[in-house]
């Protein structure tokens, strides 16, 4: 469950060449792509996590935002399924607008609380990643906020950096509001790591 007690600062990172890592997956589980009626199990994940207030909240953004791209979710939405094929876990390779064009944004990596802490979260950005990059759709974007501190340092392991100044989708990039804020959450050699490679 996230903690939202920690301040909310928008925080975009920026990878500007795809990972080319093998994606392993725990014994048992593994990913597919979306299917009609996921959208409920995605609604269910994301507000076990603590994203929505409401599972009906959660159902009613999804559907706003991706209901009329069935298409574009069946090659772009990753589902993470368990060994007993329940969906567990998900993430978009979508795309939000930045000046007078779209660019390739990543949405919404998300794990059941029950599944986390063994790849899975690893495997589907990789695997969301992967379908940028045969897309040839490169820099990719994505927002998100201190609470996803450990997200945050996945995304790190993969190639983003965290961008001081640069920005998309109408967010104003709050870069040192957040990182102050990280400072608190991450071992020094985490935040220096992060730091360092900031653009």
């Amino acid at each position: 469950m996230l903690d939202k007690s920690i301040p909310f600062y928008n925080l975009i990172l920026k990878c500007v060449r795809p990972p080319t890592l093998d994606i392993r997956m725990p014994p048992g589980f593994s990913l597919r792509p979306y299917q009609d009626g996921d959208g409920s199990s995605w609604a269910a994940l994301e507000y076990a996590v603590g994203d929505f207030d409401s599972q009906d909240d959660a159902h009613a953004y999804f559907l706003r935002t991706y209901g009329r791209h069935a298409e574009a979710l069946r090659r772009r939405c990753v589902i993470a399924i368990s060994p007993d094929g329940r969906p567990v876990g998900s993430c978009i390779a979508w795309w939000d607008r930045r000046t007078d064009a779209f660019v390739p944004s990543l949405h919404w990596l998300v794990v059941d609380p029950d599944f986390q802490r063994n790849g899975l979260g690893r495997a589907l950005c990789l695997e969301a990643m992967r379908i940028f990059r045969l897309a040839g759709e490169y820099p990719v974007y994505l927002h998100t906020q201190p609470w996803s501190y450990a997200a945050i340092l996945l995304y790190a392991d993969l190639g983003f950096r965290l961008q001081k100044t640069d920005t998309f989708a109408g967010y104003e990039n709050q870069y040192e509001q957040g990182m102050q804020v990280l400072r608190t959450l991450l071992t020094p050699q985490q935040y220096d790591r992060l730091a360092a490679c900031a653009e």
